[in-house]
């Protein structure tokens, strides 16, 4: 079933709008889901959850992309739930890992101090990322959005560790220089 097909369901509120989302987008969205929290039991909570969120946000939002939508709203959740996980035993893991990796550029000095500027860095890190060649846009976003290991990664894209782990940083470095060009400071 089209993405639009799907929509048109959420707006008519036809309960087959979750399932078909399940059809064409769960094994996806437990996929986020699974490396943000590496448990099979919380994966599967959270993309039940989306579905949810989905069918209260739907209408009013009419995504473009409606695969991204529901991504995005699972990889909120799952990482609600991994901080809520986390809080108190303060474990490791991907999520740790990879936001280890980028808080040197991201996090590292910028003071952020309303939404609005939040908002504008996130358009100028987007800009970013579209300047980049398709295959080191497409891992950076793997990595650092989908929170997937760097093994995983490598063997996606037919790379050694080593390579990605060398595209990643100078990506990032490249970020960095790119920000500071935007005016932030890192």
């Amino acid at each position: 079933m089209q993405d639009r097909d799907i929509l048109d369901l959420y707006f008519a509120r036809d309960e087959r709008a979750i399932a078909e989302s399940n059809q064409k987008y769960g094994t996806y969205c437990l996929g986020i889901a699974k490396n943000i929290l590496q448990n099979m039991q919380d994966a599967e909570e959270c993309v039940n959850d989306t579905w949810l969120r989905a069918w209260n946000s739907i209408p009013p939002a009419c995504p473009d992309r409606l695969g991204q939508y529901l991504g995005g709203i699972t990889r909120h959740i799952s990482l609600d739930k991994h901080r809520y996980n986390t809080r108190a035993s303060r474990g490791g893991g991907e999520v740790a890992i990879a936001y280890d990796e980028i808080k040197e550029v991201v996090d590292a000095g910028i003071n952020v101090a309303t939404q609005a500027e939040e908002r504008e860095m996130l358009v100028a890190i987007d800009r970013f990322l579209w300047s980049l060649p398709e295959r080191e846009c497409n891992i950076f976003i793997r990595r650092y959005y989908h929170l997937d290991p760097i093994k995983d990664v490598a063997k996606r894209y037919g790379l050694t560790v080593s390579n990605v782990k060398k595209i990643l940083s100078r990506t990032r470095a490249s970020l960095r220089e790119f920000l500071e060009k935007e005016g932030y400071t890192v």
